[in-house]
């Protein structure tokens, strides 16, 4: 059974002559693997932003719906900011 399924895809020039140049410098030994590492990663981001959401978005969200008093405004954020930024300086 084949592992491996053939697609066509259309790229910009800019992306095109990327994928082209970096097989032209020995980075990788074909357009395909070019494409596939460029998968590998975006799969490694979304699970990431996936595993961020699950473990401190969401917790952070339950929390502050439980305790809405321990909100911070806006205001607050900008200030509290404005100080670190001074502190940093």
């Amino acid at each position: 059974m084949r592992t491996t399924q053939q697609m066509s895809i259309t790229l910009p020039n800019e992306m095109a002559d990327a994928i082209r140049a970096k097989v032209q410098l020995g980075e990788y030994a074909s357009e395909s693997e070019v494409i596939r590492d460029g998968l590998r990663a975006l799969i490694a981001r979304d699970r990431a932003v996936e595993n961020w959401l699950h473990s401190q978005v969401g917790p952070a969200y339950d929390a502050l719906k439980a305790h809405p008093s321990r909100a911070v405004s806006v205001g607050e954020v900008r200030t509290r900011l404005a100080a670190e930024l001074a502190k940093a300086r």
